[in-house]
C-alpha cells in the first residue's frame, strides 16, 4: 500500500476524492428534491389529483319514452 502513495502525493489525492465526494452528493440531493416523491423542502405537488378531479360528470341515464 505504501507504494501507491509513493505515486501520488496523499494531499492531492484526498482532496480531490473528498471534492469528487462532496460533488456526487449534492447531485443526488438535486436530483431527489426534483421528484415528486423525495421532494422534503415543497412537498408533494398537487397538480395531479386536481386534474381528475376536473373530470365532466357523464350524463344521466334517460329514461325510456316507451314509443
Amino acid at each position: 500500500m505504501w507504494r501507491i502513495w509513493m505515486l501520488f502525493d496523499p494531499r492531492r489525492t484526498l482532496i480531490a476524492l473528498f471534492t469528487f465526494l462532496f460533488v456526487l452528493a449534492l447531485v443526488i440531493h438535486f436530483i431527489l428534491l426534483s421528484t415528486d416523491r423525495f421532494n422534503w423542502l415543497d412537498g408533494p405537488r398537487k397538480g395531479a389529483t386536481v386534474a381528475g378531479q376536473m373530470a365532466p360528470m357523464p350524463a344521466p341515464a334517460t329514461a325510456p319514452t316507451g314509443k
